[in-house]
């Protein structure tokens, strides 16, 4: 399926490293040359070369000569020549006389012309670095303009570059040593406006630099909320002293997006599609980007790119964006997160000298991390675990292998453990409010909730503790909970985690030492069926959550780009294609698209009040914290986009 990148404001990217020669323009010029021709059949939008990459980054006392710097003038209008047949915006290295002066200079090139020219700004001479020997700071020019071949050119680095088709594209740049700065001049480009920054770079290697390099990067794109795009010299560039990898860095607001390294002395490159969106809603919700303002007006230039219309996507979509520590590292995120939940109610217990709590244990998964958190904070705390009351709780639509479950995980914990059946108490309900028990419907669940909920609570007056909620993210973002029933609670661990997040928490507990006597009952809650279980079990089938509102992975991107990153429905129903195509048909992921919208938005009035809750990740639905919505929002604009993807079909 081919798409328009502009419809979903991706920018695509195309950072390399070229083979490159010492002092070699023509050799240079001619592997420049090339890999652009694979970034215009790849339609980059965007193609970004090293450091002084037409004449190498290596020359010492050769930049002085005049024949290597009429020879760089030469490749430029080569590379402009050629640039006609490029739909792209190409920055380059090279370096470029001026006023009797020498500068290390980012070249802009695009359509057949040279837009403007960026000098660097710090021109470093430590330890194996000596560039003050040749070349001149952006300080030091005395003019805005510069002549190369006969052409006057915009010069300075108070330039940012404007895409005339896509005016949300703003690109600033600088080279090397500007990014390692105290003070770099992507500070100042960002605040003026700049959302791509890009980096041309000739960093040697030495040990552990690469890790510093990559966070440099990161770090950057996070502190200026934008991308960070860097092109750093190949290994063709080592002689004497020194060696060069070409490392190539794509980040995207603090995300590294993707990387290489490569020691061998071939051309490399990488080709991200950058997601504008996402950098311009980050900036929309940071109050501090527009506090300060840059310390200079910048000269926009403009260029110009069409439209790219392909059927690749430079892009990865993870399948749980909630989670961002895989494989080796999940034990670490795990371990973070409990802690993160045991703080935090050990901080409500010591605040109301609380040694006891209540839970309703389910045998599902957010009941059994909830005890698990519950019990760490009681260790945390050096309070007696049997002052942690596991109320289990079986009903009109209870299953054997929940409750079978529930009673082991209490017993090994060594907790207090109490079964109350609810049947009878909800079916004298029925009769006082006169309803047919043979009538499966809301009121018949809801009064199975409400029942549970107020036994939780009396319970906890009891022993003088509090109902410890269990409800988690996904749910409270679908309402899927009975009002003043398990939507309430005295204090609630989970509501900053979604249920996916709880699933691969269980299952990484599964594998830990200090579990390994519940191992097996963690890994069958984990294998069970999500339910509520309210309703009679059917032919040995217990209700399930997923078949009627559908799969808990899909709604947990559709909440993580719809309250992360504002995304529209029909940029969120992109996404959930490109990660579940395999799996689930586009018929229904619009309809599971549509079920989270509607539930959303008619359930704003039972987030309005929900108990405190810690908040865990960037993702929060807290009426007290992150999310302030009107319980009587119209979602008409949402409905009628999802209604013309489905129409569209």
């Amino acid at each position: 399926m081919k798409i328009n990148l502009r419809n979903y404001n991706y920018l695509r990217v195309f950072n390399a490293s070229p083979e490159v020669r010492v002092a070699d323009v023509d050799f240079n010029t001619e592997h420049i040359l090339s890999l652009l021709q694979v970034a215009n059949k790849e339609q980059a939008d965007i193609c970004l070369f090293p450091e002084l990459a037409i004449s190498s980054y290596s020359c010492n006392d050769l930049f002085f000569n005049s024949s290597l710097l009429d020879a760089v003038e030469e490749s430029l209008e080569k590379i402009k020549v050629i640039s006609k047949d490029i739909d792209a915006l190409i920055v380059v290295g090279a370096p470029l006389r001026s006023s009797g002066r020498l500068f290390n200079c980012a070249v802009a090139i695009n359509k057949g012309k040279i837009l403007g020219i960026i000098p660097k700004k710090y021109i470093i001479s430590t330890n194996e670095f000596y560039e003050e020997r040749w070349f001149s700071s952006d300080i030091d020019r005395r003019f805005d303009t510069i002549k190369i071949n006969n052409e006057i050119h915009p010069f300075g680095s108070d330039i940012i570059l404007q895409s005339e088709e896509r005016p949300d594209v703003r690109v600033g740049i600088e080279i090397c040593e500007d990014l390692w700065a105290v003070k770099p001049p992507s500070l100042d480009l960002c605040l003026a406006g700049a959302n791509v920054l890009l980096n041309l770079s000739a960093s040697n290697e030495l040990l552990s630099k690469s890790d510093y390099r990559r966070e440099l990067v990161t770090t950057q794109s996070a502190r200026t909320l934008s991308t960070y795009i860097y092109s750093s010299c190949g290994s063709g560039e080592s002689t004497t002293d020194v060696i060069y990898s070409g490392h190539l860095i794509n980040s995207e607001n603090g995300k590294l997006l993707k990387e290489t390294r490569n020691f061998d002395f071939d051309a490399h490159y990488i080709i991200s599609d950058i997601d504008l969106e996402k950098i311009y809603n980050a900036r929309l919700k940071n109050s501090s980007y527009g506090f300060e303002q840059p310390s200079f007006d910048y000269r926009i230039l403009k260029f110009n790119i069409s439209d790219k219309i392909t059927d690749k996507v430079y892009r990865e979509f993870d399948k749980n964006p909630f989670i961002t520590e895989k494989g080796d590292k999940a034990d670490g995120l795990v371990a973070e997160i409990l802690d993160f939940q045991s703080t935090a109610l050990a901080k409500r217990l010591l605040h109301i000298n609380g040694k006891s709590v209540v839970l309703g244990i389910s045998g599902g998964l957010d009941s059994t991390l909830a005890l698990l958190v519950a019990y760490k904070t009681f260790q945390k705390l050096k309070l007696d675990v049997n002052n942690i009351y596991g109320l289990i709780l079986p009903g009109l639509g209870s299953s054997e292998r929940t409750n079978t479950n529930a009673i082991a995980l209490n017993k090994n914990l060594g907790i207090t453990s109490k079964v109350i059946d609810i049947s009878d108490a909800v079916n004298n309900h029925f009769e006082d409010i006169d309803h047919d028990p043979s009538e499966i419907s809301v009121v018949y669940e809801n009064a199975q909730a409400r029942e549970r909920t107020q036994i939780l609570m009396d319970y906890a007056n009891k022993v003088n503790g509090i109902v410890v909620g269990t409800g988690d993210l996904s749910e409270i973002a679908l309402g899927w909970s009975t009002y003043n029933a398990d939507h309430m609670s005295m204090y609630n661990v989970n509501a900053g985690l979604p249920k996916t997040v709880i699933q691969f928490m269980i299952h990484t507990l599964c594998k830990w030492e200090e579990y390994k006597d519940i191992s097996s009952i963690l890994s069958d809650i984990v294998d069970t069926p999500i339910s509520p279980e309210l309703v009679p079990i059917q032919n040995n089938e217990i209700q399930n959550t997923e078949q009627i509102i559908g799969p808990y992975e899909v709604h947990d991107v559709i909440l993580y780009y719809f309250i992360k990153h504002s995304f529209k429905p029909s940029k969120i129903f992109f996404i959930l294609q490109r990660i579940f195509s395999d799996k689930y048909t586009n018929n229904e992921l619009i309809n599971w698209l549509e079920i989270f919208f509607k539930r959303f938005f008619s359930s704003q009035f039972k987030r309005s009040c929900i108990p405190d809750g810690i908040k865990i990740g960037s993702v929060s639905l807290s009426p007290r914290g992150d999310w302030r919505m009107p319980s009587d929002t119209v979602g008409k604009i949402w409905f009628s986009e999802i209604e013309k993807l489905r129409s569209e079909l």
